[in-house]
């Protein structure tokens, strides 16, 4: 068995999870998340945990037990505590401003990036130059951080874009005449 699908998965109070028609669903304060379940993973509640054992011995069906377990380990997380992204903008004139579900971006095009959140994810923007992307799912707060970095992606040698705030750019150095 896979050494992730061994470790239970524990729910903490205020959160609750259904289990129905071959999916998962996990309810909690900052909203509800639900995910298909593979037949090769069967899941078992036991008391206020959940395991997943493979439904077989194959090699697949192993490895699926881990991914699922760490699937549902992050939807529990993140009805519960929620996920966090944080981008900084560095560049002059390159600023951000959170409107609703809009994030106007200015990075030094000729035009301003307006970008529409999707639901589910709000963006804060506690200085001109910090961005805050909040989501209880987390691969969609990831899929946004990422789409937002990509409109400029730090360049190698002044390090000008959006970043993410612990991400370290390897700058080069200039050709010498």
């Amino acid at each position: 068995m896979s050494r992730v699908g061994k470790n239970p998965v524990a729910v903490p109070a205020g959160v609750e999870v259904t289990l129905a028609d071959g999916a998962i669903t996990v309810k909690g304060p900052l909203g509800t998340l639900t995910q298909r379940i593979n037949p090769l993973v069967s899941i078992a509640r036991e008391g206020a945990q959940l395991t997943f054992p493979p439904a077989d011995e194959s090699r697949e069906a192993n490895a699926m037990s881990g991914t699922y377990r760490a699937i549902v380990a992050n939807m529990v997380h993140g009805v519960s505590k929620g996920f966090e992204k944080k981008l900084q903008l560095v560049g002059t004139g390159y600023r951000a401003q959170a409107q609703g579900a809009t994030l106007n971006l200015s990075l030094g095009f000729s035009h301003p990036v307006v970008y529409k959140l999707p639901g589910g994810v709000k963006a804060e923007t506690p200085t001109q130059t910090d961005i805050l992307i909040k989501g209880a799912d987390k691969q969609v707060v990831g899929q946004v951080a990422a789409e937002i970095r990509a409109f400029r992606e730090p360049e190698p040698y002044k390090g000008k874009g959006v970043r993410y705030a612990d991400e370290r750019v390897a700058l080069k150095e200039v050709k010498k005449k």
